[in-house]
């Protein structure tokens, strides 16, 4: 049996979009929101974040607040999310750090910056990693980036859409640079639905999987 050819990333949401349709997140939040948000998301699931950040916003008046709380307030108010020790005081942090550099608590000017200084600028903070600011530039600000979580990385190793030793980082530009950007949005969000219900990380459903067809069949350990 001849080998198939190789699936491209384009390919690859072409055939999810028709198999999931186009995807709807949730509204956008504020870019601040959106940043304190994905912080709380790390290594945990949507519900808990979510959880979380309510939680933060009915203690707490306002980001300003949050900055100056003590930090055993913000790690009980966040606990639901896990990992509150290391995300309270990192989230403060970060808050401290925008309001002293800018005077306001506010990322509502990375809008105006070109993509890769707005990318910089949040990077350069400890604790926002690629995909933390791929998440805030594409969904709150609306800017060309394709954040790459645990679902995305797995998946595209094992369809061959990246080489296997590529680390995330890397795949981050990768996949920008493979996918036209007005695809982001929709490839982002089936990707990971597809990880989630279908290429799970234990026991992939692979007979029901819209890519089977095009998959090379080796299942990374990732």
């Amino acid at each position: 049996m001849p080998t198939p050819a190789a699936l491209t990333a384009l390919e690859a949401h072409q055939i999810l979009l028709t198999f999931y349709g186009q995807p709807t997140w949730r509204n956008p939040l504020p870019a601040l929101d959106e940043l304190v948000s994905t912080i709380l998301s790390q290594n945990t699931n949507d519900i808990n974040r979510d959880r979380a950040f309510e939680a933060l916003r009915a203690r707490f008046p306002n980001w300003g607040e949050v900055a100056a709380a003590e930090p055993e307030e913000v790690i009980d108010a966040i606990r639901v999310a896990g990992l509150a020790n290391q995300k309270g005081p990192r989230m403060q942090l970060v808050l401290r750090e925008i309001q002293a550099e800018r005077g306001s608590l506010s990322l509502d000017f990375l809008a105006d910056l070109p993509l890769e200084e707005a990318r910089a600028w949040l990077m350069k903070h400890n604790g926002v990693g690629p995909k933390t600011a791929a998440i805030v530039l594409l969904f709150s600000l609306n800017k060309p980036a394709f954040p790459v979580d645990t679902h995305i990385y797995r998946v595209s190793g094992r369809l061959g859409l990246r080489p296997p030793e590529m680390s995330v980082e890397e795949t981050h530009c990768l996949l920008e640079s493979a996918l036209p950007p007005e695809t982001y949005y929709a490839a982002h969000l089936n990707i990971i639905r597809l990880g989630r219900e279908i290429c799970r990380a234990v026991k992939p459903a692979c007979g029901q999987c819209p890519l089977r067809e095009r998959c090379p069949g080796k299942l990374l350990q990732v």
